[in-house]
């Protein structure tokens, strides 16, 4: 018996100094990633899921989102901190500032670069080519990674259309169906007929891309810097002449800049919401009546249309002059990012296009677009037609600025100061003055 105390002490023996050791031992190193975004609401809360769940796929790395504002404010802030050494890792940049990120190309290390430095699987062929395309040199190679494509698609209140005595199941489809659609809301009592968020997103450069009409030449910028912005055309004429009508008489309401028509199409005011397929997810959490969808309309005379529409959100950007660690972290994130299974979730959770195509047949095979019509909306929209040099997406240099001015002419025309074409002709002088600029100085 004594003999087996003996052991049984050897052995606690052994144990605790196994532990006493253990404890010693330094804790195990991770490396955290910044990632500078903005999306704010339930996006980014979803963002903050996707990145949890990459930090509890493995134990090297820690991604750590951070939302800086809207995505102006993003990219300035990343900019600005980069001159000071204290910038992230990553950082999320909307789709029409391409164009600048490229010509910034000595702070950017190119997505591509980056996974075949660190050996991480990627094929941009994987990639749908309407998305791919858009964030890629001229050679095909990727210079950003597209986490969040998106494109503006239709939305209707379909409580509304049946008091309004509209039939719920069928969206409209061009533009005088809209028309008669809002026509019936205002008479059956409500405050306008429908509204858009990003008006010059919504309204002119996806508004010409579903026509098959350019926003700018040189294939809208993607054939290099000579680009000169060609939207003061007859159809954008007399569709922008048309919605400073419809503002006159309640079927349109102008909801200002950036984000805020969504509230109206919430709060029931609109019972038809024209804006980003992202928009879904807040839709479907914060309303309380059946959502439907719908392609963008069309005017019916314009041969060939409808087209297809261009994307929209963001991407993710890599900048230069973070630690070694934290690089061979980025590209196992967007490594993590690419799979199937991660972004058939992040596409059914958010609204945002599937970016490959086996995440949408993987969606598509789990009954997901069965049991939730008008999930597959954005994808058929973007996929209508094989997209063209006017339908494939913007290169223009300092785009967010050039947007601005299209909006505030825009906001002229429909205020009545100014004429539609007055307003585009405008809109086409400020916007190439902006252009030639840009061109001069990245050469």
């Amino acid at each position: 018996m004594r003999t087996t105390i003996l052991r049984r002490l050897g052995r606690l023996a052994v144990a605790g100094f196994a532990a006493v050791l253990l404890a010693a031992r330094p804790a195990f190193a991770v490396t955290d990633i910044q990632l500078w975004h903005a999306m704010p609401g339930e996006l980014g809360y979803q963002l903050d899921k996707l990145a949890q769940d990459f930090n509890a796929s493995q134990r090297d790395y820690r991604v750590v989102p951070v939302f800086k504002g809207l995505y102006t404010e993003t990219m300035l802030a990343a900019l600005f901190a980069l001159r000071l050494r204290e910038h992230p890792a990553i950082v999320q940049v909307a789709e029409v500032a391409t164009a600048t990120m490229m010509a910034a190309r000595s702070a950017i290390v190119p997505v591509y670069e980056l996974m075949r430095d660190e050996h991480e699987p990627f094929n941009p062929a994987d990639y749908l080519p309407v998305i791919a395309g858009y964030y890629a040199d001229t050679d095909g190679n990727m210079l950003s990674f597209p986490l969040n494509a998106s494109t503006p698609i239709l939305y209707y209140n379909k409580d509304q259309f049946r008091f309004a005595g509209i039939n719920a199941n069928e969206p409209p489809k061009t533009w005088p169906e809209l028309e008669a659609a809002a026509e019936k809301l205002r008479a059956a009592g409500y405050a306008c007929g429908f509204t858009v968020h990003y008006p010059s997103w919504v309204n002119v450069e996806n508004f010409l891309a579903f026509h098959g009409l350019p926003v700018a030449t040189s294939a809208n910028g993607m054939d290099g810097l000579d680009a000169e912005l060609v939207i003061d055309n007859p159809l954008m004429v007399k569709h922008l002449a048309a919605l400073a009508i419809w503002q006159k008489s309640g079927v349109f309401e102008y909801s200002g800049r950036t984000t805020r028509g969504e509230r109206k199409f919430i709060t029931r005011d609109c019972g038809i919401f024209l804006g980003s397929s992202a928009s879904r997810a807040d839709f479907l959490t914060q309303t309380n009546f059946e959502v439907g969808f719908g392609l963008l309309p069309y005017w019916p005379e314009v041969a060939g249309a409808p087209r297809n529409s261009m994307i929209g959100g963001g991407s993710l950007w890599v900048l230069r002059d973070r630690k070694d660690e934290e690089y061979k972290g980025v590209a196992k994130f967007f490594a993590y990012l690419s799979r199937p299974d991660v972004q058939a979730k992040w596409h059914q959770t958010t609204g945002y296009l599937p970016i490959t195509r086996a995440a949408y047949e993987l969606t598509r095979s789990q009954g997901f677009y069965d049991k939730n019509p008008g999930a597959d909306i954005a994808f058929k929209q973007i996929t209508l037609n094989p997209p063209t040099d006017d339908t494939r997406g913007l290169r223009l240099g300092s785009y967010v600025t050039i947007r601005d001015i299209i909006e505030e002419e825009m906001e002229q025309a429909l205020d009545g100061k100014k004429t539609a074409a007055a307003a585009l002709t405008s809109a086409v002088a400020r916007g190439n003055a902006v252009l030639r600029e840009f061109e001069r100085t990245n050469k």
